[in-house]
């Protein structure tokens, strides 16, 4: 080779090479834009409405697993069941009260809102339950009750001792007793009066509920700062949101006499505002048995009031298709609570901690869901409801209490389950009104259920037929894959699929049949149909095929295509039996 060409061959390479680095040096410079680019991208819309598609469980940390054997349940032992509620795969935990108290009303009458009961552990065993909870992704709601306190709190004892004390104004009081002093009661047939007389005083306090709850004087500013503070210590700790007790009777502005009375809803916007600018994700779940009429005022025509809220008034109206096997008053309660805020979202639940409210059905109609559900006066409760849980109500009818579930996991709203309804618990109705349904989890057939090794319990363990621990617990139904525990760890996970459900728009269909509700959802490119048989025959269902997509509906249960025919799906469903059917298109 000439000197010549070893020139020109070493100048190509050098350009070679140059031209390499600069092309890898390009490309690199490409790769950390995108890397950049992917940085800057917001956050889904879908993370800050984490509650449109969750599970919640509610639980009280009293019954539901004791650490050292004294005999009452504690965030340590609450701790050592999560892997158990994280297999279960619910999304976030409601707990009930765990503030100290006197234990009048099962914890909602509270001393200190800055603590944890003793009984139940500390401020630090309370922290590590959070952060345990948080590693399994698992959010956490406490109950926020502030309409009353107990009366044993220091601001009461200071309010009823001195007329001139900064905590008098903090209560509601009354020289004269009021022309209303026996109205209003929230237990009728248990209590006697709203307002009581103090000895103390002289004066005369208001309670909507016991009267060793008095009402906290929410008009005025000191209070609603105070809430606020509450507020803050307990979010600054790591809670998800609250589950506000009492929602109409916080907001109202009680007068001495009549019974209605008029409604601050300005303080619900407050309650949001600050929650919100604590932490953007946290939420408010509002308890409010109110009309159809009168849910706007609680979510807020601008989405700026609860997140969430109970829907009561479906709640009615579906034991009342359970009772009769008629979906007609189910779908147009249904129909009654559709028009909330985008961004809102209906909790619904089969059983809570308190009674089957039937306060909203006409007297036929809950005298119809008495009969069947509740038929002996013990079964019942301020003059309204049904204190049993679910199992006893239905009977212990397995494909009964599939369908009721199936229902709460299929309707457009958050399900909001209750501790031990997933293994089918019993109640006793040996316990005074609502205790019936509070007894402590059964999660063996060892001593006490497995819930404490102690010999005496805070409450009862159930150990009659049929619903004794040595027959209804955690671990026998964990070990067997037909047992109801998990039939709806199954559903959980069908229902998180589903986010249609969750984000989409909804319509009830015409089924051909009026035992049968189905209703249908659509988001984005997904569509999905439940149908279920409220009632206890076979029923033949028969939906228009051009109210979906064209092409087959896909049993998300067994994966089974069923084809239309002649303009329609047409199958059968047996007793109680149901469908959750995703539209493939072809």
């Amino acid at each position: 080779m000439t000197r010549k060409n070893r020139f020109i061959l070493s100048a190509f390479v050098i350009i070679a090479i140059a031209g390499a680095i600069i092309w890898f040096s390009q490309r690199k410079i490409k790769k950390l834009e995108v890397v950049n680019i992917k940085q800057e991208v917001p956050v889904d819309s879908t993370a800050i409405l984490w509650y449109k598609n969750s599970i919640i469980y509610s639980l009280d940390v009293e019954v539901f697993k004791d650490s050292d054997a004294d005999g009452t349940g504690d965030f340590k032992g609450l701790i050592s069941k999560l892997p158990y509620l994280d297999s279960l795969g619910i999304t976030a935990i409601w707990l009930s009260p765990f503030n100290p108290t006197p234990n009048k009303d099962d914890g909602y009458d509270i001393t200190d809102y800055y603590d944890v009961d003793k009984r139940l552990g500390s401020l630090s065993d309370f922290d590590a339950f959070v952060a345990a909870a948080k590693k399994d992704s698992i959010k956490v709601i406490m109950d926020l009750v502030v309409n009353h306190t107990s009366n044993e709190i220091s601001w009461f004892k200071e309010a009823e001792k001195d007329t001139s004390s900064v905590y008098h104004n903090w209560y509601l009081w009354s020289k004269e007793q009021p022309e209303n002093y026996d109205t209003g009661m929230i237990f009728p047939g248990v209590q006697t009066e709203t307002w009581t007389f103090d000895t103390i005083a002289k004066e005369y306090y208001y309670h909507r509920f016991y009267d060793f709850q008095p009402d906290l004087n929410m008009q005025y500013l000191p209070v609603q700062r105070e809430v606020k503070k509450i507020m803050k210590f307990w979010l600054d700790r790591g809670v998800n949101g609250f589950r506000l007790d009492a929602v109409p009777f916080i907001i109202e502005v009680p007068e001495k006499k009549g019974e209605k009375f008029e409604h601050q809803f300005n303080l619900l916007t407050e309650m949001r505002e600050y929650v919100s600018s604590i932490d953007k994700e946290a939420i408010i779940l509002g308890e409010a048995n109110v009309a159809p009429s009168e849910t706007k005022n609680y979510f807020g025509e601008e989405e700026d009031r609860m997140h969430m809220m109970f829907n009561f008034y479906v709640n009615q109206h579906m034991f009342y298709a359970l009772a009769t096997g008629e979906a007609k008053p189910l779908a147009n309660a249904l129909q009654s609570t559709k028009d909330i805020p985008k961004e809102a979202e209906w909790g619904q639940f089969l059983r809570n901690h308190d009674e089957v409210d039937l306060g909203r059905l006409t007297e036929k109609e809950r005298n119809t869901v008495y009969k069947k559900f509740g038929p002996r006066k013990y079964m019942q409760l301020y003059d309204r409801g049904i204190r049993r849980r679910l199992a006893p109500m239905l009977n212990n009818n397995i494909d009964h209490l599939k369908l009721a579930y199936n229902l709460l996991f299929s309707l457009p709203s958050t399900p909001v389950m209750r501790y031990g309804d997933e293994i089918g618990m019993g109640d006793n109705l040996k316990l005074k009104e609502r205790l019936a349904v509070r007894t402590p989890m059964q999660w063996d057939d060892s001593k006490n259920a497995g819930f404490s090794v102690s010999d005496t319990v805070v409450r009862p363990v159930i150990n009659s037929y049929p619903y004794g621990y040595d027959r209804v617990n955690v671990k026998d139904e964990k070990q067997d894959s037909t047992s109801f525990l998990n039939w709806n760890i199954k559903m959980v996970a069908l229902r998180k699929e589903c986010p249609e459900i969750s984000f989409g728009q909804w319509e009830i269909l015409d089924s051909n049949s009026d035992q049968c509700l189905a209703i249908h959802y659509q988001w984005e490119d997904q569509e999905l149909l439940v149908v279920h048989n409220l009632s206890d025959e076979d029923q033949e269902v028969s939906v228009a095929a051009e109210n979906l997509k064209k092409g087959k509906l896909k049993n998300l249960e067994n994966q089974k295509n069923i084809s239309p025919s002649h303009g329609s799906f047409n199958f059968k469903l047996k007793p109680y039996g149901y469908r959750w059917l995703r539209v493939v298109t072809e």
